[in-house]
């Protein structure tokens, strides 16, 4: 036998079993391109658990931030006085007992620190200034200020003037 026919024997052994023979070069570009896609997928699955972790952390942070904005509109609706005071204690028995919601635990802190909360109810009450807030207007704007209340009270010509006389400085 000649070597062509053997060569031809053995391709077509190769090709019964299946097998092909391909470049070195090109076997060596094949394991360089799986390993950097190896390497892209362990990277990849790295930056999915960060991801998942992250989401994770948002997730419970934001849970929390939810009960704690429920206790404090709660406490608000109660009419607390120390608003900080009263959600420390309310997130310290929240961690304590996680089945406890916003209203039990200012139902608590009513019957056992009654002192957080005020004597009437607070909510129906609007905010007034406390003896340091100082108004913004000077004492002429205050002046053209009180003159308009006057002339709408009293509705007299002679106000409406002054009032008009005082405006007329300012525009």
């Amino acid at each position: 036998m000649s070597q062509i026919d053997a060569e031809k024997n053995q391709s077509s052994e190769e090709q019964e079993r299946g097998e092909k023979l391909v470049d070195v070069g090109e076997a060596i570009r094949y394991r360089k391109r799986a390993q950097s896609a190896e390497q892209k997928q362990t990277m990849l699955e790295q930056e999915l658990n960060q991801s998942r972790g992250e989401i994770e952390r948002l997730n419970r942070s934001l849970s929390e931030m939810t009960i704690e904005r429920q206790l404090i509109e709660k406490l608000v609706a109660s009419g607390v006085r120390d608003l900080e005071a009263a959600v420390i204690i309310g997130k310290a028995r929240l961690e304590a007992d996680k089945q406890l919601t916003a209203g039990d635990i200012v139902g608590q802190l009513k019957k056992e620190k009654s002192y957080l909360f005020s004597d009437s109810n607070f909510s129906a009450t609007a905010g007034v200034k406390t003896s340091g807030v100082k108004d913004r207007l000077s004492g002429t704007a205050g002046a053209l200020e009180r003159t308009a209340k006057k002339a709408c009270k009293t509705g007299s010509r002679a106000d409406l003037q002054e009032y008009l006389r005082e405006r007329r400085n300012f525009v």
